[in-house]
């Protein structure tokens, strides 16, 4: 008994007779198949492909550990003291809010730490400082131009 072709082959044989595989990203080279040990590869190469930013996805107390971790760089934009305390207040209250969420289940929650309000406003007038000095300062002076030379310029003496 004969091979009789289902529509699916039809399809794709027709398509390769006009050539639509012809040519596409990738021909002849190996399939890269990610981490053979990682069974989440896939999912972790669709998030970089797609630019999905991942900080959407975390539990609120591991956004607040992030979040954390980025002051006081992320509060230079702010221009008074006062927005800056505003901002950090409104972390400390977000972290009781979240610290006191019931738990279900038996694994503990965890625990996300406050900030010290005053020491990152500390933190945010030297940064500040800085940043208003580098930019009085102006821009570096311009480095002089490199000069590109050949491969057999290289042996003949320099005069």
């Amino acid at each position: 008994m004969g091979y009789r072709e289902g529509e699916i082959d039809r399809i794709i044989r027709e398509a390769q007779d006009r050539g639509d595989f012809d040519d596409l990203p990738g021909t002849g080279k190996p399939l890269d198949l990610g981490d053979p040990n990682d069974p989440d590869w896939w999912v972790k190469r669709w998030v970089q492909r797609e630019g999905i930013d991942t900080s959407t996805v975390l539990p609120p107390a591991l956004a607040l550990r992030k979040e954390r971790q980025s002051f006081p760089e992320t509060l230079l934009d702010l221009a008074t003291e006062a927005s800056v305390r505003t901002v950090l207040e409104d972390y400390n209250r977000r972290v009781r809010y979240e610290n006191l969420q019931p738990t279900f289940g038996r694994l503990s929650r965890p625990i996300t730490a406050g900030v010290d309000v005053d020491d990152l406003i500390a933190q945010w007038r030297t940064l500040r400082a800085e940043r208003t000095a580098r930019i009085a300062a102006g821009p570096p002076p311009p480095q002089p131009p490199l000069i590109r030379r050949h491969w057999w310029q290289l042996w003949r003496p320099r005069t």
